[in-house]
């Protein structure tokens, strides 16, 4: 999978967790570039990758991510 099916894909999950179809998300986009992106949201966007996209993270692999961007390298190394 390229990284941009990747984003593709992760962008309708988070269409779907914010219930927002216009939402588009970057490389570079934060929580805080989202204003319902709390930490409930937060686990609910996990898991709802998790199960998309057949994978598993850890607490650890969650915790460094900063970015949306990070996020899509942490899928592109376990989809690898």
């Amino acid at each position: 999978m390229t990284k941009e099916e990747v984003f593709n894909q992760l962008q309708a999950v988070f269409q779907e967790i914010f219930d927002d179809e216009t939402l588009t998300i970057e490389a570079d986009t934060t929580a805080s570039d989202i204003d319902e992106w709390d930490s409930l949201t937060h686990v609910q966007l996990i898991v709802e990758v998790e199960q998309h996209f057949g994978v598993r993270f850890t607490s650890r692999e969650i915790l460094k991510w900063q970015r949306v961007g990070e996020m899509v390298d942490a899928l592109l190394e376990k989809l690898s």
